[in-house]
């Protein structure tokens, strides 16, 4: 099914607001969490280590793997609301 020019700006501004609301929460996890926060944040142990170490060796890639589900779990069901789904 070919989609009108508005049903492909719509789909492409939908997916822009997905990327954008992703990686600013990968920005906040990794960059503010694992570099500017993490005095405040190495106050509170996780599994017996400073949580600002956690999130800098370990919870930036384990977030990033996850928001990549969520990413092709929102993408898919946007193909499916446009019709351009893969069968």
């Amino acid at each position: 099914m070919a989609l009108s020019k508005e049903q492909m700006s719509a789909y492409w501004r939908r997916n822009l607001k997905y990327i954008v609301f992703l990686l600013a929460i990968w920005f906040t996890v990794s960059y503010l969490f694992g570099i500017i926060f993490v005095d405040q944040l190495d106050q509170i142990k996780m599994g017996g280590y400073p949580l600002g170490f956690w999130f800098a060796c370990q919870g930036s890639e384990m977030i990033f793997v996850v928001l990549i589900a969520i990413y092709v779990k929102l993408m898919n069901r946007l193909d499916q609301e446009f019709g351009v789904a893969e069968v």
